[in-house]
């Protein structure tokens, strides 16, 4: 009878201490493959979004976004690669999610990030979906000192993307431009959360510091190719800022501070 109990039992304690495979995770967001590839092995991730691997939306290397598989977020893409969790955004198309659903599929949704602690929560969000959540507190540790307030006196700046389009009160961005030494001019403008400024309203109106996401995509040297920010650049700091600085929170976050502090960085304190 002592041996007939203590084999099961044996079996139980052996099959507690085998190693736990990590799950096998595909994202379809590419502000979520930036946290991923960060804190993920790379033989869990299956797949990543097409975006990380187009130069004008990826927020991540190219050189690293290659190294995976990619998908349009189609559920024939996903379900074919085997998942156990799909990250993704707040916006997924309901034929994959039904697809998951019906596979059993565990299907975990991010909202966008707002703020820097919004940002921190996701990126420990997403490591504890890998197994690896010491690897998330790691990461939220340097976007954390990454994003320490500055002491200076704000200056007033603004980000412009083509066409107008503008950051204002409640976005990540704004709250960066604070953090790094800057005073948000989208407010003083009548702008509300994400809103357009004509141009010109804004030539009658200048910040002390255009941040120009234009000038980012022509190069620096040139500004924009629109003779009013080059007559603009004569008056005012017109800076570039790269519009994969605007897309994603999490790891973006250190490297939009950083640009924004060097940018500052060239004004007395």
């Amino acid at each position: 009878m002592i041996r007939l109990v203590a084999l099961p039992l044996a079996a139980a304690v052996l099959a507690s201490a085998a190693p736990v495979r990590p799950p096998r995770i595909v994202s379809i967001n590419p502000c979520i493959d930036a946290v991923l590839v960060r804190v993920a092995d790379p033989a869990q991730i299956a797949g990543i979004s097409h975006y990380s691997q187009d130069p004008r939306a990826t927020s991540i290397p190219l050189a690293v976004a290659n190294r995976f598989r990619a998908t349009s977020g189609t559920a024939e893409e996903v379900v074919a690669l085997r998942p156990d969790v799909v990250l993704t955004g707040p916006h997924t198309e309901p034929a994959t999610v039904a697809a998951l659903k019906r596979l059993h599929i565990r299907l975990v949704q991010f909202a966008v990030p707002e703020s820097v602690a919004e940002s921190i929560v996701q990126v420990r969000d997403i490591s504890a979906e890998t197994g690896h959540p010491a690897r998330g507190a790691a990461l939220a540790a340097r976007i954390a000192a990454a994003a320490a307030p500055s002491r200076a006196a704000p200056l007033p700046a603004l980000i412009w993307q083509s066409g107008g389009l503008v950051p204002g009160s409640g976005t990540l961005p704004d709250e960066l431009l604070r953090r790094a030494g800057f005073r948000n001019m989208s407010a003083a403008y009548g702008l509300k959360k994400w809103d357009v400024l004509p141009l010109e309203y804004l030539v009658a109106r200048p910040p002390r510091v255009l941040l120009s996401v234009a000038a980012a995509e022509v190069g620096e040297d040139r500004l924009t190719s629109h003779p009013a920010i080059r007559r603009l650049a004569r008056r005012i700091v017109v800076a570039a800022y790269p519009a994969r600085l605007m897309n994603c929170g999490g790891p973006t976050i250190i490297d939009a501070m950083a640009r924004l502090n060097q940018v500052r960085g060239g004004f007395a304190a």
